[in-house]
């Protein structure tokens, strides 16, 4: 079940909250997966958000380079992994806040996609990709017939 939510902008968004459980058993893998192969892994961060023909995913990964980064989409599953690679540095380290190493992102989708038409491109540090909706989920016109 769908609930509306006003959000600053006057405009109405669903609220699903069984997302938000889909979410949290994404994270709990990504932790999982990182004590068991003792290989520490982040999440970076990104946004999802809805067109009416696609969704569309913006993933921040500052300094990544695009043969360091894999993009694979599993049924409605989008799965987004790679590596940010430790850069050579004079002197040492008196501070160190920045993210390395392994990457993974993953969402689930709330409805068929087009698999065969995704596109994805890294430009200025942000992994764009665009998932169109299959032709079963766009809304159509029907038109009503009648006196």
């Amino acid at each position: 079940m769908a609930l509306p939510v006003l959000r600053s902008s006057n405009t109405v968004n669903r609220w699903d909250p069984f997302r938000e459980f889909e979410d949290l058993h994404g994270r709990l893998d990504e932790w999982l997966e990182s004590a068991v192969s003792g290989v520490p892994v982040w999440s970076p961060l990104a946004d999802v958000s809805e067109t009416a023909d696609a969704y569309l995913v913006a993933v921040d990964l500052p300094g990544v380079k695009r043969e360091d980064v894999s993009v694979e989409l599993m049924g409605t599953t989008l799965a987004i992994a790679g590596e940010l690679k430790e850069r050579e540095q004079a002197g040492w380290f008196r501070s160190r806040t920045r993210r390395r190493g392994r990457f993974e992102y993953r969402t689930t989708l709330p409805h068929e996609v087009d698999a065969d038409r995704v596109e994805a491109n890294l430009n200025d540090g942000v992994l764009s990709v665009r998932i169109p909706k299959s032709e079963a989920m766009k809304p159509r016109r029907i038109e009503i017939t009648g006196n």
